[in-house]
């Protein structure tokens, strides 16, 4: 947002850091943000408390999961503290976003690993930047059989299944890849949960003449 847009509210910072930290937010531009600022301030002084206090409480108390990366409240989630779930399946997803769509679909009950990130050249994340001395080392403390790879289906989540999929394969352990339920440039985050679910139960191994 141009400065002149807070011409009559002079000497207001306030209302412009506000109006900066919403055009933080994905999806927010400019004019969105000081529609939000607005409403807030204006129409519901009494949500925007509410909504400070929750993120500040979120920031000072959600960590994450010491075993899988994930959200949590505590040293391990509650996912990976399930002896229930099937150690021999671990699913990898970019973000806990996209754990959440798979779990939504209640058909996976293996554990999860979140890269937290994705390999992105364009941006100076290379596949080398991801953490997977971690990830290689929760493969190698467990049970794991078979790795199944949920990064989206975009040049970044393609370009980070590879990479991951030339190391996993040196450890003799099964890989194999969502199948294209999934349509190319989608997101799971954005995709509905019949659709992440067939692609969750058609997955290929990787490796095979069908790559």
């Amino acid at each position: 947002m141009s400065r002149s847009a807070f011409d009559a509210f002079d000497g207001l910072d306030p209302l412009v850091d506000l109006v900066q930290a919403l055009k933080r937010l994905p999806g927010v531009g400019p004019k969105s943000a000081q529609r939000l600022a607005f409403h807030l301030l204006q129409n519901d002084r009494q949500a925007a408390t509410a909504l400070g206090e929750s993120l500040l409480k979120a920031v000072a108390e959600i960590r994450h999961c010491s075993m899988c990366n994930n959200f949590c409240h505590s040293d391990v989630c509650s996912i990976c503290s399930d002896t229930r779930r099937q150690p021999s399946l671990l699913c990898v997803v970019e973000t806990p976003a996209d754990l959440a769509a798979i779990e939504a679909t209640q058909t996976y009950r293996g554990y999860y690993y979140v890269l937290m990130g994705r390999a992105s050249p364009l941006d100076g994340v290379r596949p080398e930047s991801l953490d997977w001395p971690k990830l290689s080392q929760r493969l190698d403390d467990s049970e794991v059989r078979e790795v199944i790879l949920a990064t989206n289906f975009t040049n970044e989540g393609e370009a980070t299944a590879v990479f991951l999929t030339d190391r996993i394969r040196r450890m003799a352990l099964k890989v194999s890849r969502l199948a294209r339920g999934v349509p190319i440039g989608g997101e799971l985050e954005y995709t509905d949960p019949s659709t992440v679910a067939r692609a969750l139960l058609d997955r290929r191994q990787l490796g095979t003449e069908t790559d």
